[in-house]
């Protein structure tokens, strides 16, 4: 018996999929998930096949049956309706932009809205216009190697990973789907090339932290208010774990709570390298250091360039650690280095029999550092999660700097005496 419009609305989810027959090998497949997809059950060369004519209510019953049909008059003329495609808007139904399409609305409310509009916008540059209109089961490894080489000879090997990455969810998703039977992508390993060996800033040892301390403390400039400035600068960066660029462009009415027992700046996504909001948690140390900045900062800016209503200058800081005798050694953008480093070496012991594992999460720490995640399920999070264990964490970094800080000058009169 044929099926009802009343009949399809009404099917709901069930723990596994099932099927709902309109005849002649036609029926609509209902996912876990709810979702209806339309199937044609054919046999070619004696051969079961399925072929796919989209979900419901996208394509309705009529627009299914239609399709169904003139999938039945190229089989009886001898063709494989999977490769000789029944009607143009079938054929524009199975093409690759069609098929990214259908993938990208399947998943973009799982994702942070600034990195799927970011994912879209890369496919739209560099991969659609070479895939977007041919059939899926057209594209072949080398298509697929065209599009990522045109991307490499720009110089982008991270986006050019992207892009195959994003062709390859495409592919899959489509394969789940019935619209073809493999991933191109698949046969490409070996062919991108390789990245360039990273180049990481340079950055002490953790043993010669506490003497970097002690000469901080004691920068002097030419004149006060400036030395006071850059110590500030350098100090914050120590604690907070930010981007030169990001701590320059400090704004005072980005910082809430500082007098409360969870202070926050709060960095806007115009400013990040990933273009997305970033929650910065402060230790009391840092909270401090903002509030006596903002308390003496005569413009909008917590720390100041030559012009009190400026930001501080682009080489202000790095010139610092040169004259404290770092060049080469140091450099601001190190200090994230030395601060991961020190994070990931800290173990605590539980259970029985005891072992040891991470005090700190290393979601905490990269979310910290506001590094790019490329696995997006985990990429597409709340910019305030993990906010209490990152506090607690950076905190103990905190007391950690003082420790050594202490101890460091303790020696130093010691040795003086």
């Amino acid at each position: 018996m044929a099926l009802s419009e009343i009949q399809i609305k009404k099917a709901k989810a069930a723990e596994r999929p099932y099927k709902l027959a309109d005849g002649e090998g036609l029926f609509l497949l209902v996912q876990k998930n709810g979702s209806k997809l339309w199937r044609l059950k054919y046999r070619y060369h004696g051969k079961e096949k399925l072929l796919s004519f989209g979900a419901y209510p996208e394509v309705g019953i009529a627009a299914a049956r239609e399709l169904k049909r003139a999938a039945k008059g190229v089989l009886a003329e001898g063709r494989d309706p999977m490769v000789h495609k029944p009607g143009r808007d079938f054929e524009e139904a199975k093409t690759f932009r069609a098929i990214a399409t259908m993938w990208h609305e399947n998943r973009a409310s799982s994702l942070n809205p600034a990195h799927a509009k970011r994912v879209w916008s890369r496919m739209e540059q560099d991969v659609l216009p070479v895939l977007g209109e041919l059939m899926m089961h057209e594209i072949t490894p080398p298509e697929v190697l065209k599009v990522i080489r045109k991307i490499e000879e720009r110089g982008a090997l991270d986006i050019s990973r992207r892009a195959k990455q994003c062709i390859g969810q495409v592919f899959q998703f489509a394969i789940a789907s019935g619209l073809c039977d493999s991933d191109p992508t698949a046969h490409l390993r070996g062919a991108l090339k390789p990245r360039p060996r990273v180049k990481h800033m340079a950055k002490l040892p953790l043993a010669q932290l506490p003497e970097l301390i002690i000469k901080m403390e004691r920068y002097q400039e030419e004149g006060e208010r400036r030395s006071e400035i850059t110590r500030a600068a350098l100090t914050f960066a120590l604690l907070t774990w930010v981007r030169t660029k990001e701590l320059r462009f400090a704004k005072k009415h980005e910082f809430e709570g500082l007098v409360g027992d969870s202070p926050v700046w709060r960095i806007g996504a115009d400013r990040m390298k990933m273009g997305r909001e970033h929650i910065v948690p402060l230790s009391r140390q840092a909270a401090s250091l903002a509030q006596d900045m903002i308390s003496k900062s005569e413009g909008e800016y917590v720390f100041p360039g030559q012009k009190p209503k400026m930001p501080l200058s682009e080489n202000t800081m790095i010139y610092g650690l040169y004259r404290l005798g770092y060049h080469g050694r140091q450099t601001v953008h190190g200090f994230r280095g030395l601060a991961s480093t020190w994070a990931n070496e800290q173990l605590v012991e539980v259970g029985e029999p005891p072992m040891w594992i991470r005090r700190y999460h290393e979601d905490w720490v990269e979310l910290q550092l506001a590094h790019s995640e490329e696995n997006e399920v985990r990429g597409a999070y709340n910019a305030a999660e993990y906010l209490a264990p990152r506090r607690a964490m950076l905190q103990d970094w905190a007391d950690f700097l003082d420790s050594i800080g202490g101890k460091a000058r303790n020696i130093a009169v010691l040795r003086a005496a």
